[in-house]
């Protein structure tokens, strides 16, 4: 079973990321934030067999490789959607069963929090998808795939909805699992209250 889930951190490039934060926080901090969750996410990300960052730019992929993960740099932004195509089609290329896309904006995320959706999705069998939920705005944090095209890709507005519907539509088992840790994430200012509040 070795290699056999793979956990795929999607990093934009620092200097890009958190653009809807602008308001709250100048371009430093902006880009301090973005490392310092980027971090929390490959560091949760040692729960699965193998961590594989999809870097939005050769810096994001430096910094993920001196973390320890294996890194995908793109050749360019292409958003959400293919940044995790790419980092599937590396994962089913290298072996493997099931694949995790992790956000990498998610300031409360733990290693422990990601092995507790791992586990959850185990004691499933079969073709399934397991998502965590964001709060507000009906998105997804966190998305398990067995096997790693057992749906398509729906990350944006509603995509929790998006993922259920699809897996309906083909059969496959869907599961939510909340997580307190995989809650949060920060995308408006309103998120950097809420994060002041849960910590």
């Amino acid at each position: 079973m070795g290699m056999s889930t793979w956990v795929v951190v999607l990093i934009k490039d620092f200097d890009s990321a958190k653009q809807r934060l602008r308001p709250a926080l100048g371009t430093k901090s902006r880009r301090a934030l973005a490392r310092r969750n980027a971090r929390l996410a490959v560091s949760a990300a040692f729960a699965g067999d193998r961590v594989l960052v999809v870097a939005g730019s050769d810096e994001v992929g430096e910094v993920a490789r001196t973390w320890g993960a294996d890194v995908l740099v793109e050749p360019r932004e292409d958003g959400q959607n293919t940044a995790a195509e790419r980092g599937i089609k590396r994962a089913r290329e290298g072996g493997a069963r099931a694949v995790l896309l992790l956000s990498s904006d998610l300031p409360l995320v733990t290693e422990s929090s990601v092995r507790e959706l791992l586990d959850a999705a185990a004691r499933h069998d079969g073709p399934g998808v397991v998502a965590v939920p964001a709060i507000g705005r009906g998105g997804t944090n966190a998305l398990y795939l067995r096997p790693p095209d057992a749906i398509g890709l729906h990350f944006g507005d509603d995509s929790l909805a998006k993922f259920q519907e699809d897996a309906e539509a083909r059969h496959v088992e869907f599961l939510i699992h909340h997580s307190d840790a995989m809650a949060l994430d920060l995308d408006e200012p309103s998120d950097l209250a809420s994060l002041s509040r849960a910590v």
